[in-house]
């Protein structure tokens, strides 16, 4: 080993991965940490893998690590709840914070700040599992329209309905991850993702998705979609583009790195959710972008640590 990998061994600590958790996106956290333990361990520093399940606080304490790299998806990973717990063991960790994550995982208080900075949206209705038969009565929906639960990432759960009589099977589905439900109007644009790192935006990624949108197969199947970085748009719409992507990872109170998606529409870039811990494979959207100014996945992985445990120290 070298004297500067050495070096940074030590300054560094043990690192413990966090990865799988409970959640219905285990797999591809799976693949996400795995990705991050093998950078980290490149690079000569003391890196542990940690499959988080249910005795999640046992496990971490017996790891003994200095720093929690966390590669959870989904709930418990984004939503605050493992960030408290490693709160309560005095452990610093990567990303957002409890509050900040909690947030970036429920589409409807993340879109209520939204409003409040005058983020764009597209406009929906929202049901509950109780009551949603008499509210859908109630609305007047013009189709196409996106179905989706209101606390899910990867596109689980979403369904693209263009009749009335595909909407009832399309709320099931999303019931199955949720308990509210959300009917959003369909945007027609291009699919645009910007993604932050130590708090400045990266390079705007523009997907093109060989299905329908960009949904869970297009997005983790190989050759289902295609990706230009950075993204050839007008000058006026991809500096906006970068803008509300940088005001939506600060409305939510988001720190170091996160990733917005967004369908730009006429010059308008519509936020559509904000990915606390976005997808971290040497293929994901966030590294892809990262790689588009010179910052290469171990690097990545490693400015994710350092910002960590600077915070801690200050």
């Amino acid at each position: 080993m070298s004297k500067a990998k050495a070096k940074k061994r030590l300054e560094l600590g043990r690192i413990g991965v966090l990865m799988g958790g409970p959640s219905s996106e285990r797999e591809i956290s799976l693949k996400s940490g795995k990705a991050v333990y093998q950078a980290l361990k490149e690079q000569g520093l003391d890196v542990v893998p940690l499959d988080i399940r249910n005795d999640s606080s046992k496990k971490i304490k017996r790891a003994k690590i200095s720093c929690a790299f966390i590669a959870l998806h989904g709930k418990f990973g984004e939503d605050g709840a493992i960030q408290r717990i490693l709160e309560s063991l005095r452990i610093p960790y990567t990303g957002s914070g409890v509050i900040a994550s909690r947030l970036c995982l429920d589409k409807l208080a993340s879109r209520r700040i939204f409003k409040q900075y005058n983020i764009p949206v597209p406009e929906c209705d929202v049901l509950n599992r109780k009551s949603w038969q008499k509210r859908l009565k109630e609305l007047t929906l013009k189709f196409p329209v996106v179905v989706k639960p209101s606390s899910q990432g990867s596109s689980i759960g979403i369904t693209f309905v263009d009749k009335i009589h595909n909407l009832n099977r399309a709320i099931n589905i999303a019931f199955k991850y949720d308990d509210t439900v959300m009917i959003e109007k369909y945007i027609k644009g291009k699919e645009i993702t910007v993604g932050i790192l130590e708090e400045r935006p990266l390079p705007v990624v523009e997907i093109f998705p060989k299905r329908r949108f960009f949904d869970f197969q297009a997005k983790y199947v190989k050759g289902k979609s295609d990706y230009v970085v950075p993204a050839k748009l007008p000058k006026a719409s991809y500096n906006q583009a970068q803008r509300v992507g940088r005001l939506a990872h600060k409305a939510l109170g988001c720190r170091t790195f996160s990733r917005i998606d967004m369908i730009l529409s006429r010059g308008t870039p519509f936020v559509l959710e904000v990915n606390s811990i976005p997808g971290l494979t040497r293929m994901s959207l966030l590294p892809m972008a990262a790689g588009a100014c010179g910052v290469d996945f171990a690097q990545l992985c490693l400015k994710i640590v350092q910002s960590a445990l600077k915070r801690s120290r200050e």
